[in-house]
């Protein structure tokens, strides 16, 4: 299993002064995600948390939704020509009568940018692929006190970004600000499948009632993750993208963007947010 930081040689130049010194860096290594032992994926991610990575992939790609999905996930081994394992190999095998989505050079997965797909088409792929439709419905509130206090309570417990700052996190909170995950990685995107990974291996699936803030800004991406994971509310530190705003508006999602302290601007599902 890769190491989460590694230690580096760097010059650091304070005041005109320069001197050498160790600095610590976050782990990057790809992983491949593989699907009853085909490729399916490859992402660069920060080792850690890799089962819950794959499978939260899927929950995203609308194959999975609930434990009993998954018969096992496990490394690959003899990924190499040497016949080692790298630990960057995850094959996720799905259970019986579990349908196996296409898996070729020309499929059409949403939930990259590189996909072909955009607009009203990326939309209507997020709306047909759920397996949790009912988002609009979910009747949480949560106040915009309890909003504006989220992110100093998710860079608290950024552990590995304090020896580092250099990882994104994701954060799932309750309705009240009770945090019930933090997972960190390279990829905002990577961070989130690992929480919602996490939630579908310990069946709490579709999570109803809770608030996703992540640490950076909300793309169509993470949009799509909290929808497909049936998230209500979806907060971000920054700005969201306008095709995150679409997705949110069709979808019933809450979408909060540039929450910085009580300051806050909401995008979509405005009747969630009390003050």
């Amino acid at each position: 299993m890769g190491r989460v930081t590694e230690r580096r040689r760097v010059v650091r130049i304070r005041g005109g002064v320069a001197g050498t010194r160790p600095d610590t860096l976050v782990a990057e290594e790809p992983l491949e995600i593989r699907l009853n032992g085909k490729p399916l994926a490859i992402t660069m991610r920060t080792p850690g948390d890799d089962f819950a990575l794959a499978v939260g992939f899927l929950v995203s790609e609308g194959v999975l939704a609930h434990a009993s999905d998954v018969q096992a996930v496990t490394y690959c081994e003899g990924a190499t020509d040497e016949g080692t394992n790298t630990y960057n190999v995850v094959n996720v095998h799905l259970a019986a009568g579990v349908a196996l989505p296409d898996i070729s050079l020309e499929r059409n997965v949403y939930t990259t940018s590189s996909c072909g797909l955009c607009g009203k088409a990326s939309l209507d792929a997020v709306r047909t692929a759920t397996r949790f439709p009912g988002l609009a419905a979910d009747p949480v509130r949560v106040s915009a006190a309890v909003l504006g206090e989220l992110p100093d309570r998710l860079r608290a417990v950024q552990k590995v970004f304090d020896r580092t700052g250099g990882l994104h996190a994701a954060a799932l909170f309750s309705a009240r600000g009770e945090l019930l995950d933090v997972r960190e990685d390279v990829g905002r995107h990577n961070a989130v499948d690992k929480i919602v990974g996490r939630a579908l291996q310990d069946g709490r699936l579709p999570l109803g009632g809770a608030v996703l803030l992540v640490s950076g800004r909300a793309s169509f991406e993470l949009a799509q993750k909290a929808v497909m994971a049936g998230i209500p509310v979806l907060a971000a530190v920054s700005a969201p993208s306008s095709l995150a705003v679409d997705l949110a508006l069709e979808s019933g999602l809450t979408l909060v963007g540039f929450l910085r302290g009580q300051d806050m601007n909401i995008y979509a599902g405005e009747e969630r947010v009390t003050l």
